[in-house]
């Protein structure tokens, strides 16, 4: 599937999940907030074709990278432990990126954390926004806790100039970003760092609102498991 052929079937797309969302809903137990259901979440996704959030890295390259830090000496999670530690680390995030305009979504026992392009880089900028600073700083606190988790960080961009260039600008964003959470001290071989560009979209590049919610880091996190 080219490109230009992928944007458009996305926003249809998109819009299935959000009726798919709005249908299937639970009681978050930690934010009394009602919250779509993760095998709603998975099924709109995995329909999506990865639309929206997700791990962008292919399971074998995730895989080969959870084995390494296990050899490095990063500890690995139980099967029936895994559950409740991710439990745990998406309640200290929720509440920790309350207010932040950053989202925080659950599929399965991965972590997504959705950083729109109002809060994190200017327009054509992989300088990272002052503002974007204390958000950071309160994910690499949990990550810090919560050290079992492999971290994907993808940057994204709208469809303004060509693809080229946003493939770029989308891996220089994700590498900025990628480099601060080293500075936090996060272990830089817990961090997978990839630049999707324009090939994601969450929303319609034809308007600015839609614009800005595609130009986005996501760090989605992973459990190590045995």
């Amino acid at each position: 599937m080219n490109i230009q052929h992928y944007k458009s079937a996305a926003i249809p797309l998109l819009l299935s999940m959000a009726l798919m969302q709005s249908a299937c809903t639970t009681m978050d137990p930690y934010t009394q907030q009602e919250k779509t259901s993760n095998a709603v979440k998975g099924a709109a996704i995995g329909a999506a074709a990865g639309a929206a959030v997700g791990l962008i890295t292919g399971d074998d390259s995730a895989e080969r990278k959870k084995r390494a830090l296990i050899l490095a000496g990063v500890g690995a999670l139980g099967g029936g432990a895994v559950g409740g530690y991710m439990d745990q680390q998406e309640l200290e995030l929720r509440k920790k990126l309350e207010g932040t305009g950053v989202s925080v979504t659950r599929v399965g026992d991965n972590i997504t954390l959705n950083m729109p392009g109002n809060i994190t880089f200017a327009v054509d900028s992989a300088d990272i926004s002052a503002n974007f600073y204390p958000v950071l700083n309160s994910v690499g606190l949990v990550l810090t806790k919560f050290d079992k988790t492999l971290v994907e960080v993808a940057g994204h961009t709208d469809s303004t100039g060509s693809e080229a260039y946003n493939q770029a600008l989308s891996l220089r964003r994700a590498n900025s970003v990628s480099a601060y959470l080293v500075s936090q001290n996060i272990r830089a071989d817990r961090l997978i760092t990839v630049g999707a560009g324009e090939s994601r979209p969450v929303a319609s590049n034809d308007t600015a609102e839609g614009r800005t919610l595609n130009r986005r880091v996501e760090i989605t996190i992973v459990p190590i498991t045995q």
